[in-house]
């Protein structure tokens, strides 16, 4: 850091990776909390010789500048004070008459960095230095062993573990979008032991291999609180959000990650791209740049998440934008990792799963791509928010002409559904993810124009009456002969699930049996 660079520092109101300290003569006992969190977290500048007063700065120099170095140097790299040595970087400054003192703390690839005890370890929090919670050195002692707790074996599993279906798809996908792989000509035994989602030694599964392809069940036994949040929220926020949440996705929607990332990205590419007609896999020549840089956005979250931490992996679609929240930090410094496009994936087995179908990036994290990618598809970039144990990337959505408070009112969400013969010659597995697409806009214009309170929308309602619900308000007309048509059911469940909605007093039938309409009831205040 240059002279003109620290002193445009002061200018600022507050710093991640900057303190100033007072230090006449003699080294500030509060200074090592700075080391300490500085070193957990994406390391920062110490300055000694200026203190801070409110918003003001004084600049008061040291004295025996020299001296007060040494005896600094010689405490971080003594490996006395603190659990490790800490090699920082030096710097002597001359501001008019007055010596400041730079050091700049470089973060520790062995962290938990703490002086005395392991209760003295900070992290930085904004412009301030924290006391790590248990949980948080927790995260710290899981970071030194990055690369590698995935591709441990699980003791007492083996290939009766994993769930075949979702082998067989994840061989058929490799096949069709990576046909010149070695790996599509290998007999199942040695493809799973080549892929390291069985260990070739014990033949139990590997961590990972066991998340990327388990039976659900399987996987709880080891992880209980498995589970990939997706949440699709009414709003910019939740305060300006109608209802806490329009979908959520719920665990029984996938057992392991390959199927968590095809249910994931179905929903995400309504959002970005819904005029592009896709494969379910998200995967083909006609993916946009936008749905190129979610797809990746979305895989960098999977592949690299801490499936040890407390926290899941969670997908947020707001109105104005996208949220994907990693728990686990980086390991190095995002500029680091952009610049010299490193690969130091947090869990390399279900790295190397992800690029074997094409889904990732064979080289680096893919920020580059995916920035450049968004950038393409609506003149914005990705932004980020790091800390020591999770990364939160946001991608803004491109903006509705339609205002936010008047999108679950409108009858623009019945655009593309205005002819039910497009329905009756379709597949029910296509007709039920076109529906899936609107439902979310569908439980908006529920509550906004018929009153319908959140309880039912979410607690009360099946899926399948959601779907004859929403049949009904696209076609009043329609019959139960062709709902069941649509959806792929019989003419029974369909009246089932009628009787249920007519239960909970949503519809009426006006008119006669053959020539009647159906009504969706407006309810009571």
């Amino acid at each position: 850091m240059t002279k003109k660079e620290l002193l445009k520092k002061l200018s600022d109101l507050e710093w991640e990776d900057f303190e100033v300290k007072a230090a006449k003569s003699t080294i500030p006992k509060d200074v090592w909390e700075t080391v300490s969190s500085f070193s957990n977290s994406f390391g920062g500048w110490i300055i000694l010789g200026i203190q801070q007063k409110g918003k003001d700065f004084l600049i008061e120099g040291v004295n025996n500048a020299e001296k007060l170095e040494q005896d600094f140097l010689a405490t971080l790299r003594g490996g006395q004070k603190f659990n490790i040595p800490i090699l920082p970087n030096c710097k002597f400054y001359k501001i008019g008459d007055k010596k400041v003192l730079g050091f700049y703390i470089p973060p520790s690839s062995k962290k938990p960095v703490y002086y005395n005890n392991q209760a003295n370890t900070f992290i930085r929090k904004g412009s301030g230095d924290l006391r790590a919670s248990s949980e948080e050195i927790d995260a710290m002692f899981r970071d030194q062993s990055f690369g590698v707790k995935t591709s441990e074996a699980v003791k007492n599993t083996s290939v009766t573990n994993l769930k075949s279906k979702s082998i067989r798809e994840y061989r058929d996908y490799m096949s069709r979008f990576n046909p010149t792989v070695g790996y599509n000509q290998k007999e199942l035994d040695d493809f799973l032991t080549s892929m390291r989602v069985i260990d070739s030694s014990s033949k139990e599964c590997t961590v990972a291999g066991l998340l990327f392809f388990g039976q659900r069940n399987q996987i709880e036994k080891f992880f209980p609180d498995f589970r990939i949040d997706l949440l699709e929220i009414p709003g910019t926020n939740y305060g300006d959000s109608l209802s806490r949440y329009t979908f959520r996705l719920t665990e029984d929607d996938y057992e392991n990650l390959w199927e968590a990332y095809f249910e994931c990205f179905k929903r995400i590419r309504k959002v970005v791209d819904i005029q592009f007609q896709l494969s379910n896999e998200g995967f083909g020549e006609e993916l946009s740049t936008g749905l190129k840089a979610v797809r990746e956005a979305l895989v960098n979250m999977l592949m690299h998440a801490d499936y040890y931490a407390q926290s899941c992996p969670r997908v947020r679609i707001f109105s104005n934008r996208i949220e994907f929240y990693n728990p686990g930090g980086l390991p190095k410094l995002l500029s680091e990792l952009k610049e010299k496009d490193l690969s130091i994936p947090r869990n390399p087995i279900l790295a190397k799963l992800f690029r074997m179908v094409k889904l990732a990036e064979n080289a680096g994290f893919g920020f580059d791509k995916m920035e450049q990618n968004w950038k393409d598809y609506n003149q914005t970039t990705p932004e980020y928010d790091m800390s020591f144990d999770s990364v939160i990337v946001s991608m803004q959505l491109k903006t509705n002409t339609t205002k936010d408070a008047d999108v679950h009112s409108s009858i623009d969400w019945k655009k593309g559904f205005e002819n039910i013969t497009e329905l009756l010659n379709s597949t029910p597995e296509f007709n039920l993810d076109r529906l899936r697409g609107i439902y979310g806009v569908f439980t908006g214009y529920l509550r906004g124009i018929y009153g319908v309170n959140d309880k039912i929308i979410n607690e009360s309602l099946s899926e399948r009456e959601g779907n004859v619900l929403l049949l009904i308000a696209l076609f009043p007309s329609i019959t139960r002969q062709e709902m069941a048509k649509i959806v792929g059911v019989s003419i029974s469940t369909i009246e089932k699930s009628l009787q249920r909605i007519r239960k909970l007093k949503l519809i009426t039938r006006v008119g006669a049996d053959k020539t009647g309409i159906w009504k969706i009831v407006k309810q009571k205040e």
